[in-house]
């Protein structure tokens, strides 16, 4: 039976010179594409833009209808297009040309004023006789009338299916921005250069780029830093905003003016288009480069549909958002070229957008896309990039398989390792621990658990208040209690780890396996990416650094973007194992017995590389003579047992019942010349006769007892005393503190006391004893929060007075003593 479809248009072909034959595609494929590389069809892409361009917005020109039902001939005869797409457009075409025409001789007429218009009649090239014959074929009644055409269109009018239609296929229509897809999976015609392309226009030269490149559109691409200038421009005044204006140069200036005049005009400030559809063209080239399998080349395309979805609700929108990014991106503002851009595309009748946008994705293809682009970042290590690319974002162009780093980047992280951090690769992994800070987290719940039920310590301490800044700043660690603040320590621990990753001078093995522990602590702290993004930004906001630039912006970014890292991470928790010890509650109070006398021990000391043991070697000979471990651990005794305060009562007390002899003794002392020892014994006498700081009424055992787990630390660091030691220390000061004194403030007074009356001559007395008194005033009170722990414990051996926290972020130990 003759197809009344196929035999038409074979009719008409011969109005294009051709031969007139019954099956229009059987011609041969390399004469069919020869001659649509002759009409400047090189490709599939092409193709579907001059089938989409044949009905334009309005009446499709004739001319364009004509050279259509050409094109599409070639296309079939080529392979291009299956037989089925063929029908679909062939049909697609034919009812066009019925619709406005209703005979064939008003066809014919169409044709020759169009070619006339146009410019092309020649006398020789057979247009007319092949017009006549059609005619003749008409009246004569043989080959397929116009009226049988008609009659036929009209009952299969409904069937055709122009693009890609299968559910997995429908994200490509995306691509459409670029170059409608005709045929999905893609193959070798739709895009014959596409790896030079890729190497030009991208820099991308192999599989793992274009996987990088991807996965970096997906969930950072240019929106990210044009949103964050956008965030920080809505927030200057005029002058402000002229200033960062200025400090552009180049094509930055460009791209400014244009942003500045989007923010100025009101105009929506939003372009993740931008990056989404061209994700889905890159995906695309992805599988004409042969890089990318079709299965693979499908999720990302999904990916991009999923999250133009989660923004957009319809394609005008689309267009839009993807217009201004194009402004920001070539730094001229291309709002009014709308029409001339995109109105093809969102006002052709056989545009592939003419499907809702809400109807590119089915539900199955959205999971399994989700998680597909959840096993690209499955590895631990894509938890640490995510967390440093907040600071640095060029970690977010490292997501995906790991590719070798330049020698440059490697020698940039050694170096930061060195003068930022003091880490150096002979220290092993082991000596990233020190940056693993858990007391620190605990210490921040507690008081934010404190502050939620008006329990903070009384900024009113013996020393003085602290500043009404720092008062402020630990009150308002209450908007805090909800958010476990493991994340504030956690993730300047990642960046660390990230760069010992690039330096690649540590063990690998050991690197991933600190990135899985920091994953599962993670996991177990916070149920989701939006706990620990919003966790994050508040502890951000109530702790900034004042040296750097607040990280709030870009969390917050982070956080209401779908496609960032953050929110496709492995989230699961398996067994915890934590990238550094957690000290036991009585451990840490314990170590914070130390008082101001160091910095606040926030983990459990370690050993250190052999660059810092010479410096802490130097302080322990300088400040007390001790050699080796065995003199260590005799001072250490001597210091719990007696100390300076036995010295105290042996040399100093008894003066105090005998005011008449303690004054002959220093003036014998201030009569002649005094060799130090004398000196500092004057000094001393003095003190007891003035009573300086308390020295004769308080208990300077705390004085013994910081000096202890001060030294025990360094002893631990040089390797002198063993855990087992180290815990007798800490055992036996805990309990020496918790007989002397009932409080911290009773322990911080006689801390001060023996500070201030051991202290040798120095010029500096006076500044080093207000130091210690502001630096006391702050580790009671907590105010700054991060000066010192006292704040959130309980002294040994006290009455528990600190309220519990809302979440497990908290150090183990005893529930009595917790709560």
């Amino acid at each position: 039976m003759v197809d009344p479809l196929y035999a038409w248009w074979a009719q008409q072909l011969v109005l294009c010179g051709w031969a007139f034959e019954p099956e229009p595609i059987a011609i041969e494929p390399d004469a069919a594409q020869a001659r649509l590389r002759a009409l400047d069809v090189a490709d599939r892409g092409e193709l579907g833009w001059r089938l989409v361009e044949t009905f334009g917005v309005g009446p499709a020109d004739p001319a364009k209808l004509l050279a259509a039902l050409e094109l599409l001939a070639l296309a079939g005869a080529a392979g291009w297009l299956p037989e089925a797409r063929v029908r679909s457009w062939l049909l697609r075409l034919t009812d066009e040309i019925v619709r406005q025409h209703a005979s064939l001789e008003t066809w014919l007429e169409a044709l020759r004023r169009a070619r006339s218009a146009e410019g092309w009649v020649r006398g020789d090239d057979g247009f007319h006789e092949a017009c006549e014959a059609l005619a003749a074929l008409e009246r004569d009644g043989e080959g397929i009338t116009w009226q049988t055409l008609t009659e036929w269109i009209t009952t299969h009018r409904e069937t055709a299916s122009l693009w890609p239609d299968a559910p997995e296929a429908r994200a490509w229509r995306l691509r459409a921005a670029f170059s409608p897809v005709l045929v999905a999976p893609a193959g070798a015609v739709d895009w014959p250069d596409a790896r030079e392309w890729l190497g030009s226009h991208w820099q991308i030269n192999d599989r793992t780029g274009l996987i990088q490149s991807l996965l970096w559109l997906a969930g950072h691409g240019h929106r990210q830093g044009w949103d964050l200038d956008a965030t920080r421009l809505l927030m200057e005044d005029e002058r402000g905003r002229q200033e960062w204006l200025t400090g552009l140069a180049g094509a930055e200036r460009e791209y400014g003016q244009v942003l500045l005049a989007f923010v100025e005009r009101g105009e929506p400030l939003e372009w993740a288009a931008w990056d989404w559809l061209r994700l889905v063209d890159l995906a695309w080239a992805g599988i004409c480069a042969g890089w990318l399998e079709a299965v693979e080349a499908q999720a990302f395309a999904n990916h991009g549909a999923d999250l133009v979805l989660r923004r957009y609700s319809d394609w005008s929108a689309v267009a839009r958002a993807y217009q201004r990014g194009c402004s920001l991106f070539e730094g001229r503002d291309r709002l009014g070229e709308m029409q001339r851009d995109w109105g093809l595309l969102l006002q052709s009748p056989v545009s592939p957008w003419r499907t809702p946008l809400p109807q590119l994705l089915s539900d199955e293809e959205r999971d399994a896309s989700r998680r597909a682009l959840a096993d690209w970042r499955r590895s631990p290590r894509h938890w640490v990039l995510a967390l440093a690319s907040v600071r640095e974002p060029e970690f977010g162009m490292r997501q995906g398989p790991a590719a070798p780093l330049a020698p440059e980047r490697r020698a940039d992280a050694l170096r930061y390792l060195d003068e930022t951090l003091g880490l150096h690769p002979d220290e092993g992994t082991e000596a990233l621990a020190r940056y693993w800070l858990p007391a620190q987290a605990h210490h921040l719940n507690q008081l934010a658990a404190d502050a939620v039920h008006g329990a903070l310590p009384s900024p009113n301490t013996p020393f003085g208040r602290p500043e009404a800044a720092d008062l402020v700043s630990l009150e308002a660690l209450k908007q805090g209690s909800r958010h476990a603040a493991t994340i504030h320590m956690a993730e300047k621990y990642a960046f660390y780890l990230q760069m010992a990753m690039d330096s690649e001078a540590f063990d690998d093995a050991a690197l991933q396996a600190l990135a899985e522990a920091l994953r599962g602590t993670l996991c177990r702290f916070y149920p989701d990416s939006r706990r620990l993004l919003e966790a994050w930004a508040q502890w951000e906001t109530l702790l900034p650094e004042g040296e750097h630039p607040s990280l709030v912006n870009e969390i917050r970014w982070h956080l209401e973007d779908p496609g960032s890292p953050f929110h496709w991470l492995d989230w699961r928790s398996t067994q915890w194992q934590e990238p550094g010890p957690r000290p036991t509650l009585s451990r840490f109070t314990a170590m914070a017995l130390v008082g101001p006398l160091n910095n606040a021990a926030w983990s459990e000391p370690h050993r250190e590389s052999e660059r810092e043991s010479t410096a802490i070697h130097e302080w322990i000979d300088g400040h007390y003579g001790l050699h080796g471990r065995a003199e260590l651990v005799e001072f250490l005794d001597f210091l719990l047992e007696a100390g300076d305060r036995q010295e105290y009562q042996i040399n100093y007390a008894p003066y105090t019942l005998n005011s008449q002899r303690l004054g002959s003794e220093i003036a014998v002392l201030e009569s002649g010349d005094c060799s130090e020892d004398d000196r500092n014994h004057l000094l001393r006498l003095q003190r007891v006769r003035d009573n300086t700081d308390g020295c004769n009424e308080l208990d300077m055992t705390a004085w013994d007892v910081a000096q202890a787990v001060d030294l025990a630390i360094a002893g631990r660091q040089l390797g002198w005393l063993d855990g087992a030691a180290f815990s007798s220390v800490l055992e036996r000061a805990y309990t020496l503190a918790a007989e002397h004194y009932g409080s911290w403030e009773e322990y911080a007074r006689g801390l001060y006391a023996g500070f201030s009356f051991f202290m040798g001559e120095t010029p500096e007395r006076e500044a080093f004893l207000g130091g210690f008194r502001q630096a006391l005033v702050a580790w009671l009170s907590g105010a700054p929060p991060l000066a010192g722990p006292w704040a959130s414990l309980d002294f040994p051996g006290a009455r528990p007075r600190h309220w519990a926290p809302l979440h497990i972020d908290t150090l183990p130990g005893d529930i009595r003593t917790l709560h």
